[in-house]
């Protein structure tokens, strides 16, 4: 068994533009996915995150500590959330990243965990 992150990238300003019934319509394909997921027995984690505008980003230069509000870089897509899954091996992982309702608009990262 292999764990995976399936980092969900999308457009925080369409999803700000969303209708109240496309965020339910949108949660309610979220609640789905995470119970195949965990009827699979893959789940081991995962959450929404705040939009980008809650991130702070700190970095080091010539030992000063530099904080900065927002994300690291400027992107078309932001980092949204994440699922924590175990499965037997990368197809697997790729499965689940397809299936991912942030895949129909966004892009799922899927990055292996290195084993300690």
């Amino acid at each position: 068994m292999a764990q995976y992150l399936l980092l969900i990238y999308g457009d925080e300003a369409a999803a700000a533009r969303a209708t109240e019934d496309d965020r339910a319509s949108m949660m309610k394909s979220y609640g789905e996915y995470t119970q195949w997921l965990a009827d699979r027995g893959w789940l081991h984690g995962g959450d929404a995150l705040f939009d980008t505008d809650q991130a702070t980003s700190v970095r080091m230069s010539g030992g000063e500590r530099i904080v900065s509000d927002g994300p690291f870089a400027e992107t078309k897509e932001q980092l949204g959330g994440y699922y924590l899954i175990e499965v037997d091996n990368l197809d697997d992982a790729i499965e689940a990243a397809g299936r991912c309702p942030g895949a129909q608009r966004g892009t799922i990262e899927v990055r292996p965990i290195m084993a300690t």
